[in-house]
């Protein structure tokens, strides 16, 4: 089993995604590595965590990697946390892994 699949659960909408956000990093990367304590796929972006320019910053690199509208990736719990629950809406839990593999270190 890959270590990111911990990170992921499929709901009804997509699948939901556990992901460790650092704010202000140098550089934007996703993934960044893998929380095995919170069972967690980390990211950093550049933006820093005020007036949502983090979120938008993330919803913006998901969409972007996972190829999907920003509209199909919605912050659903952690809005103001570093530890974030993000929905890819219609995108199955078999083909987040899938680019996890491809694009990823998975």
């Amino acid at each position: 089993m890959d270590p990111y699949e911990e990170a992921l659960k499929e709901s009804r909408e997509g699948t939901v995604i556990a992901i460790d956000v650092s704010c202000g990093a140098r550089e934007a990367v996703f993934p960044s590595g893998y929380n095995p304590w919170r069972k967690s796929i980390c990211m950093a972006v550049r933006e820093p965590p005020t007036g949502g320019k983090a979120n938008a910053a993330i919803v913006k690199q998901l969409s972007h990697f996972f190829s999907l509208p920003p509209s199909a990736v919605r912050i659903v719990s952690g809005a103001s946390s570093h530890h974030k629950a993000v929905l890819l809406s219609g995108v199955s839990r078999e083909n987040v892994i899938a680019a996890l593999r491809q694009k990823g270190t998975a």
